[in-house]
């Protein structure tokens, strides 16, 4: 097998990279990942050369703008247009070249906006999502779409996942652009090394799910090599693992030794108040899965991002 990585240099490449290095990769697998320094993939000239020059047998497909709620907020077309180009190519490029398998990577944030709860992987069209982030949740939908296009038309086992909020070493701790739990880990450095208070952008009142990059790296891996419906699957915590922003903070703030004043702004937008996914469906195919405990994880990101904190600020 030769597993192609876009994105690889991301949050979810990089531990994938590390699952594998540890001793989770298999003799008959050669990984390659890569970036955007290796191809633009919104030119599909560019990624037809790259997956003709690295001749994949499988794919893992990360590639993606992101970024966090008040960057969509500002650039939903952006979003839209740039995630639409870089699907199409990467799926089209992987079908052309005779792929046996792609595993793209949704979000939760593709689920419609009213709802019910817990949203499970039949929910994903039911109705238009957050007005926040229309641009890249259409656009991650329509990767459910197109494999279903490529399997029924041509057979190919083309698949997707849906993790919750996924954290860990080498995020994007951009307090502006990166999603929350790397924003607040950065603004409680800040706070502590001014001897300030911590503000927290809302009210911390919004619950999520999050998933630690290592656990999400070691389904990739079960998706894969053993997963083989095309129907996307949720890879995430249970619905009682779900955490307040404010709790966030707080096991952050543990994490960091940081002794300040929470303070919280609640003239910033709290974006989707929940969006609680049922994990029913990996349950059912890997029951005894052990996922690392939040304030666990947390504890190793904060001390991944306080050893980099060169690098990672950027």
């Amino acid at each position: 097998k030769r597993i192609l990585v876009t994105g690889g240099t991301g949050l979810v490449g990089r531990a994938i990279e590390k699952v594998v290095a540890d001793g989770e990769g298999r003799p008959d697998e050669e990984w390659i990942f890569v970036s955007s320094r290796d191809a633009d993939l919104t030119s599909s000239s560019e990624t037809k050369a790259l997956f003709e020059r690295h001749k994949p047998t499988h794919v893992i497909h990360l590639a993606a703008m992101v970024g966090g709620l008040f960057k969509n907020i500002r650039s939903n077309l952006d979003f839209w247009r740039t995630n639409i180009h870089i699907n199409d190519n990467v799926l089209h490029s992987a079908h052309e070249l005779g792929v046996q398998k792609v595993v793209s990577c949704l979000s939760t944030c593709i689920f419609p906006d009213k709802t019910t709860y817990p949203i499970d992987e039949t929910m994903i069209h039911n109705g238009p999502p957050h007005s926040s982030n229309f641009g890249y949740s259409y656009a991650k939908r329509m990767i459910d779409v197109q494999n279903r296009g490529y399997s029924e038309q041509h057979g190919r086992r083309f698949t997707a996942v849906i993790p919750t909020n996924v954290f860990g070493p080498h995020d994007n701790f951009n307090i502006e652009d990166g999603h929350v739990l790397p924003g607040l880990i950065h603004k409680v450095y800040l706070a502590k090394q001014s001897s300030s208070a911590l503000t927290v952008w809302g009210t911390g009142k919004p619950r999520r799910q999050f998933i630690y990059s290592l656990d999400l790296a070691r389904l990739f891996l079960w998706v894969l090599r053993e997963y083989d419906e095309v129907e996307p699957i949720i890879l995430s915590v249970g619905e009682e693992d779900e955490v307040s922003i404010q709790e966030a903070a707080e096991a952050i703030a543990e994490a960091m030794e940081f002794r300040g004043e929470l303070v919280f702004d609640t003239t910033k937008s709290d974006g989707q108040f929940k969006k609680t996914a049922s994990n029913a469906k990996l349950r059912r195919y890997l029951p005894g899965f052990q996922f690392t405990p939040f304030r666990k994880a947390v504890k190793e990101t904060c001390a991944w991002f306080n050893a980099n904190y060169a690098n990672a600020r950027k």
